[in-house]
């Protein structure tokens, strides 16, 4: 059991309606892209037994003294939320947990305690989900699954801990090699994870992710920036009505969602209604993908989000979007926007879900 955080507490904003617009387009649509290729089936084919662990992991010694965040205080905001921070951050780091986003993991557990999910590409057309927990820790997280060399970009802004079943060897050693400290099925010590008997594998790891944050191990480091360029909510420049949103990653995989006055909800998610994540901001960002130079157990190539350099996005809050320009100097780099005019773009402080779409095949449709 995690010692309690009596300093800590995460204040939570309250949601209000954005000023209305003029009526502008029913439709708005992005060409974002997708890579192609496999049918639904091809998740099926990353077993958990292909996830191989080599030895140069990083940060994954059992029974070592916790790091210690006392004495950071990040301008007075949580990292991943933007919201206020009483207090210090917590003695663990951030976790991003790798969650299966396939009809196989139903139900995914956990995900409405995440303070941000990253949706990314994987083999077939099909994506996953990195989940990210800071300012809570939830009991269980699942099914988790492997590691892709595309969250070194997503991880490392936040130097968060990947939380993964394992990874195919020449990812394991990207990963490494990226000083990007991992806690996998492997791992020694009392890492949380074990096996739901009544489910088929792989979708059937899960990780106590309280008792994985009780003993963080020692090679971890507290953010020193947010993830993203947080604001007040009255700054935020949105104008486009906008009351569902399909992100399309490939003819295989479509993410769908829709507005009601409490949040942006996925009304074909893998969850129980009441432990689903509910999107204060939808981040979707153009990403080009490429190949990670390997290829699943059922011959499909894996790709390989490049999520550093420039693109076009489009940031949703409320009923309101607004078309914008994404940058990150390099993979560590914290996440930049602006306008098309080249002003400064704030998210307001939150819940957020950043969908990395890829450029090709790919399409946001905004929808009114």
């Amino acid at each position: 059991m995690l010692p309690a955080r009596p300093s800590v507490r995460r204040a939570r904003r309250p949601h209000r309606r954005r000023l209305t617009a003029a009526a502008l387009a029913t439709l708005v649509s992005l060409a974002l892209a997708a890579c192609g290729g496999g049918d639904g089936d091809a998740e099926t084919n990353v077993s958990a037994e292909s996830d191989v662990s080599p030895e140069s992991d990083v940060g994954d010694g059992p029974d070592e003294v916790a790091g210690t965040a006392s004495a950071v205080q990040l301008n007075g905001v949580w990292p991943l939320t933007g919201e206020t921070l009483e207090g210090d951050l917590p003695s663990h780091p951030v976790y991003a947990v790798k969650i299966d986003n396939t009809a196989g993991s139903a139900p995914q557990i956990g995900l409405s305690s995440a303070d941000m999910i990253v949706e990314e590409l994987v083999e077939g057309g099909l994506t996953r989900l990195a989940a990210f927990y800071y300012t809570t820790v939830p009991t269980v997280v699942g099914p988790v699954r492997s590691m892709r060399a595309s969250d070194i970009g997503i991880l490392k802004p936040v130097d968060a801990t990947m939380v993964a079943s394992g990874g195919a060897p020449i990812t394991a050693k990207r990963i490494a090699n990226a000083q990007i400290a991992t806690v996998r099925e492997t791992t020694e010590g009392p890492t949380g994870f074990y096996r739901d008997e009544s489910r088929p594998v792989p979708y059937n790891l899960f990780v106590k992710l309280t008792q994985t944050a009780a003993n963080p191990g020692r090679n971890w480091a507290p953010p020193s920036d947010p993830y993203l360029p947080f604001g007040d909510e009255s700054d935020f420049a949105g104008t486009v009505p906008v009351r569902t949103v399909e992100a399309k990653f490939s003819e295989s995989h479509t993410t769908s969602w829709v507005y009601s006055g409490n949040g942006w909800t996925r009304p074909t998610s893998y969850t129980q209604p009441q432990d689903d994540f509910i999107a204060d901001n939808l981040l979707l960002l153009r990403v080009e993908v490429g190949d990670a130079g390997y290829v699943d157990p059922g011959g499909y190539f894996v790709p390989e989000t490049f999520f550093f350099g420039t693109g076009d996005a489009v940031l949703v809050h409320g009923d309101k979007a607004l078309k914008c320009v994404w940058s990150k100097k390099d993979k560590g780099s914290p996440l930049q926007l602006s306008t098309t005019a080249g002003d400064d773009v704030i998210v307001p402080a939150g819940n957020t879900w950043i969908e990395l779409i890829p450029t090709k095949q790919g399409q946001v449709t905004l929808g009114k």
